[in-house]
């Protein structure tokens, strides 16, 4: 007969590491890899113009920023774990919708893709900030980016090479990696993250927080630097293929241009301890500024597309960089009581970079070509590299205990 006084054994969900995100985002990088280059080039190869891409971008950009900012009052209803798993769902749906073919489809297809990018985020990111500790948020961010380095360095090309194959290849291989993906989030059973106090009143508007957010110079810097980071992703991975297929260099060399960029990422962790030795202000600022060198000449020699397309490679290095370090400067200056909701408005600047830069070289196509996006590019970061220079000296440094 059992003791009443015996005691009873029950197993806990292991607390989750640093790999077991960066497993996460390495398969969500398997879907966005894969249609990384084949989304730009199906919009083209139907319209056949840089400037509907643009477009097209534009207001997929506007909508999946609106609905970001719905999703810390939506989060207060829906359980995160379901919120992430609905991520999955929308690149399921996305997927499902591009195999289509059909161009309205297909634009249905890039919106679900991009509210599926802003959901994962929001709540990675609020995952993240539950539960590893501020100082192996650099470890994280390396970590992530190694782990990921292969689906986003193989996928560009190998979507483009499975699209030749058949239209819709690419997109059935990526709802593979979307299934992955919410397989492996419930067997970590990440629940809904760690609460930091209960509630002692109604919930708050959501949106307040945006104020909260402006009141505060460090985070709008550090939302400032992952916006013009995302928008220097973006002229690279949607205007470096076009200017490609229109310069005569082929397709197939702007998706090895967006694979090989991403095959940088195998080196973050070197870059990481770069970043540690200098310093996070001088490293965002070098970084900014190399970026802006390569992408002002990759538009100065547009006569020679070779030249052009080297410079871009090596404008990569440098936003490389800069995925490792530039969210440090936000994520550092979070308050634990306000992660789900700064996590959404830090979230926000890849929509918002969504928004800006179609609408930038929409404006700039109407009357230049497509290497002037790239100028464009430049000039923002530049002012990026102007505004990196407020950060604190010694941001990311260990503290001392206190005695």
């Amino acid at each position: 007969m059992l003791n009443p006084r015996s005691p009873i054994y029950v197993t806990h969900a292991p607390t989750p590491k640093v790999q077991d995100f960066a497993l996460l985002s390495a398969l969500e990088a398997g879907v966005r890899g894969l249609l990384l280059s084949v989304m730009p080039l199906a919009i083209y190869n139907v319209f056949d113009d840089a400037a509907v891409v643009s477009r097209i971008y534009f207001y997929v950009g506007l909508g999946a920023l609106i609905f970001g900012a719905t999703v810390p009052f939506v989060s207060r209803f829906v359980p995160r774990r379901w919120l992430y798993t609905s991520a999955g769902v929308l690149y399921l749906l996305g997927v499902s919708l591009a195999i289509s073919g059909i161009p309205a489809l297909v634009g249905a297809a890039i919106m679900c893709n991009a509210l599926a990018a802003t959901v994962s985020s929001i709540s990675l990111s609020a995952y993240v900030l539950d539960y590893i500790q501020r100082t192996d948020l650099g470890r994280n961010e390396s970590t992530r980016l190694v782990y990921s380095a292969l689906p986003w360095s193989v996928g560009p090309f190998l979507g483009v090479w499975l699209m030749d194959r058949w239209q819709g290849l690419p997109f059935a291989v990526a709802s593979l990696f979307a299934m992955a993906m919410i397989a492996v989030f419930w067997k970590l059973r990440l629940g809904n993250g760690k609460q930091i106090a209960k509630a002692r009143g109604p919930a708050p508007n959501p949106y307040a927080f945006i104020g909260r957010f402006i009141a505060q110079p460090r985070l709008v810097a550090g939302w400032a630097f992952a916006t013009i980071r995302s928008c220097g992703w973006w002229v690279f991975v949607v205007y470096v293929p076009i200017f490609c297929v229109e310069s005569g260099i082929g397709k197939y060399w702007g998706a090895a241009a967006v694979s090989f960029a991403n095959a940088i990422l195998f080196v973050a962790p070197m870059m990481l301890k770069t970043v540690n030795r200098l310093g996070v202000r001088m490293a965002v600022r070098g970084a900014f500024a190399g970026a802006a060198v390569c992408l002002t000449v990759a538009w100065a020699a547009a006569g020679w597309p070779w030249a052009t397309y080297g410079a871009m490679i090596a404008a990569a290095f440098f936003l490389v960089t800069l995925d490792v370090c530039g969210s440090l400067p936000f994520l550092m200056a979070v308050k634990p009581s306000e992660r789900t909701e700064m996590a959404a408005v830090f979230s926000s600047y890849r929509d918002a970079s969504g928004i800006l830069t179609p609408a930038v070289a929409w404006g700039v196509l109407a009357f230049a070509p497509v290497s002037a996006v790239f100028l464009a590019g430049g000039l923002g970061m530049v002012i990026a590299w102007g505004l990196a220079a407020t950060l604190h000296p010694r941001l990311g440094e260990k503290r001392a205990p206190a005695e």
